[in-house]
């Protein structure tokens, strides 16, 4: 066992009282990699956040002080790992350039898997859009490329917790057992995937070469839908048929357009996904990706039919 360890690379988890962080943080541990986690100061005297940092100690996680630009305290985090993954929320991305410089100069990370966890930026077609949610992403991407550095991204579509508590619904929280709207035609197909799933499948690829400067898509199977699919299966679970409204790709951008941003994001997420298709509309290997499902057969994963049975 102790020969099993020495092996296995030693992890960072920036963002690691968040909800996917923690999750990262508890499969790096429970893998056998020693695991640190950088911990903002100001989180340490956090009374809403002590119970999770007592849990991620507790399971033998190495908790560091530092923050994102705070260079001193990254470098000295970075000196003592293999592999730094970031789960920092999507909107504060840029944030991790300081980082990405830490790294470069380190020269001793084997392995750094930025904070993305959604749709490919890269791959998205909605930039006009969404306010430089996806470029952002893109502009990291090529930073951690230009400067060589050797990386994982994770592509896993959208978390189960957005969007499809609502079934799709706009400013609703639960399901609907009356009246649907349907956005498009119906038919194109999204990804959903528990974020618990994600660190799962993430720490997989941490010490496997198959895995190196890919992108590792989680597609799945059970998990791939269309708005027309989600009905279906919803309908089947309430016993009901839902009186469909259809509301075609030019209605929904009028509606994107004349909803303040942030509030239309919802929206423009529905617009990339379920119109553009922007989880589904190329071939995983054709685009150099790696399929996760694929390489890790092993990975037990939440289905989107077992996450509706939680909201009956």
């Amino acid at each position: 066992m102790e020969e099993e360890k020495k092996k296995k690379s030693k992890v960072l988890i920036i963002g690691a009282t968040g909800r996917l962080g923690y999750y990262l943080t508890r499969f790096s541990i429970e893998s056998g990699h020693p695991t640190f986690a950088l911990i903002r100061n100001s989180t340490f005297s956090d009374p809403s956040k002590s119970a999770k940092l007592k849990s991620l100690s507790d399971t033998g996680i190495t908790l560091l002080k530092g923050s994102l630009d705070d260079e001193g305290s990254l470098e000295e985090a970075v000196s003592k790992v293999d592999v730094v993954i970031s789960a920092i929320p999507s909107k504060h991305v840029l944030d991790q350039i300081l980082l990405i410089n830490v790294i470069k100069r380190a020269a001793s990370i084997k392995r750094f898997i930025p904070a993305e966890y959604g749709a490919n930026p890269d791959k998205t077609q909605v930039s006009d859009l969404d306010h430089g949610f996806y470029s952002k992403k893109s502009e990291i991407r090529r930073m951690i490329e230009s400067e060589g550095i050797p990386h994982t991204y994770i592509c896993c579509g959208l978390f189960m917790r957005i969007l499809l508590p609502s079934l799709v619904q706009p400013g609703l929280h639960s399901p609907p057992i009356h009246n649907v709207t349907v956005f498009g035609d119906g038919n194109v197909k999204a990804v959903f995937v528990n974020d618990l799933d994600a660190a799962a499948f993430t720490i997989k690829t941490i010490d496997d070469p198959r895995t190196l400067n890919k992108t590792l898509y989680l597609r799945p199977p059970g998990n791939i839908c269309s708005m027309n699919d989600l009905v279906e299966l919803w309908e089947g679970k309430i016993e009901k048929k839902l009186e469909k409204t259809f509301v075609t790709e030019n209605q929904l951008l009028n509606k994107i357009k004349e909803t303040p941003y942030p509030d239309n994001m919802e929206m423009v997420f529905i617009y990339s996904v379920f119109i553009k298709g922007d989880h589904t509309y190329f071939d995983i290997e054709s685009c150099g990706g790696v399929n996760g499902t694929e390489l890790y057969p092993d990975v037990k994963y939440m289905t989107v039919s077992e996450f509706l049975d939680t909201l009956l």
